[in-house]
């Protein structure tokens, strides 16, 4: 039998890792996000910080998108055959396999939902929220300059689509991509965290 697995997808701001983390404590599953980035930075080579700013810098690559896409499909190592700016996304691919195929686990980020799109028990949530609430929790909870956070949370949105479309051909915010959209303005944190775990526990017969 198949690990249970959801993927969380999200805007900048929206406090997508603490429903996350807590959600991953209610179901009893393991939480996975920046761990990622060590374990295929070990699997690569590569730096973590490398791998890191990676996800900030991918572009539209429509060649790439194929050789990706077939290599996600059957398995082929192409690790000497792509750029090194590449290889990052290739061992975070392999990484989120291998926790798939480990636990049954949350993992944020990443482009897991597309990584993992056939995964028999796979629940892809995306994660938004209200602009003012996103700014407002990034000065309090993250510490951004309130000069320029609407500036930086634009930023960090146009790279995280810009890399998910690089790397999988589609629409970030195409919801045919996932299985729920939750805006977790409307009640906060702790009922996206409960309206989650309701929806999973449902799903995967817990």
């Amino acid at each position: 039998m198949a690990n249970k697995v959801i993927t969380i997808s999200r805007e900048f701001g929206t406090g997508a890792r603490t429903i996350g983390q807590k959600l991953a404590e209610e179901l009893g599953f393991v939480y996975y996000d920046r761990a990622i980035i060590q374990l295929a930075a070990e699997k690569s080579g590569l730096s973590p910080d490398f791998i890191e700013k990676n996800e900030e810098k991918a572009s539209n690559n429509f060649l790439f998108n194929i050789a990706t896409s077939a290599y996600i499909a059957s398995g082929i190592n192409l690790q000497y055959t792509v750029p090194v700016n590449d290889k990052a996304f290739i061992a975070q691919s392999d990484v989120i396999r291998e926790i798939a195929a480990k636990d049954n686990c949350v993992i944020v980020g990443r482009c897991a939902n597309y990584v993992l799109s056939d995964h028999p028990d796979l629940l892809r949530v995306f994660v938004r929220a209200n602009k003012d609430e996103r700014i407002e929790r990034c000065i309090n909870e993250y510490g951004y300059d309130p000069k320029t956070v609407e500036a930086e949370l634009n930023k960090i949105d146009k790279g995280r689509s810009s890399y998910y479309k690089y790397y999988t051909g589609s629409s970030w915010k195409d919801m045919d991509n996932y299985d729920i959209c939750i805006n977790s303005s409307k009640g906060g944190i702790d009922l996206s965290v409960k309206t989650l775990a309701d929806l999973a526990k449902e799903v995967f017969g817990l």
